[in-house]
């Protein structure tokens, strides 16, 4: 009996007995101090209100998880679409995917300027491309290095396939050069001849 009495004393004791009552008010504190003290250990868990916690997304899209799996698989489905057309050799399968990969890439990297988030960086990003985003503007970082050497691999394998045919050489070549030249540090923030400057 006395040791009931000592349970139904302490906090615990008394939020088992009281299960129609909120636990915070069984256990001693006070129901005004709970709503600030679950509002402060949230405010240290989870940001409230934001969507990112990158000033802009685009500058670290590339480095995110799966994100090279993912563009690998994304070429190899449209070389598989392009290997179920019926009337296309294999020669031009190759280039087909070396040319539509490379004009993907120089349209979203080196073309699109701007960013779809809204950032809070006073329009910064809106006169760079998406490649001058990335990584904050460093050269040579692991996911630049990746984009760099995908099109060359694209490039060797798209010459191998075609035999070295000279007019398959000419295109996958100017190909190439249309998507690594842009990609260049020398060509950082380089509007040839006014072209997308605005």
């Amino acid at each position: 009996m006395g040791g009931s009495n000592a349970d139904s004393a302490s906090p615990i004791g008394r939020a088992q007995m009281g299960r129609g009552r909120c636990f915070l008010e069984t256990a001693g504190v006070e129901a005004s101090a709970a709503p600030q003290a679950g509002r402060a250990s949230e405010a240290g868990r989870m940001n409230v209100g934001v969507a990112h916690s990158e000033v802009n997304p685009n500058t670290r899209v590339m480095n995110s998880r799966g994100i090279w799996l993912a563009y690998i698989i994304l070429v190899g489905l449209l070389h598989v679409v392009l290997l179920s057309i019926p009337f296309f050799s294999i020669p031009v399968v190759w280039t087909l995917t070396n040319v539509i990969h490379n004009l993907a890439m120089y349209v979203f990297l080196h073309t699109v300027k701007g960013t779809p988030f809204e950032t809070p960086d006073q329009g910064k990003a809106r006169l760079l491309t998406h490649w001058e985003q990335m990584d904050y503007g460093l050269q040579f970082t692991s996911s630049r290095k990746f984009l760099s050497i995908s099109p060359i691999v694209l490039y060797l394998l798209a010459s191998f396939y075609t035999k070295y045919d000279a007019a398959h050489f000419l295109i996958n070549t100017a190909s190439l050069l249309s998507v690594l030249l842009p990609k260049l540090p020398q060509f950082h923030g380089v509007r040839l001849f006014g072209i997308n400057k605005y």
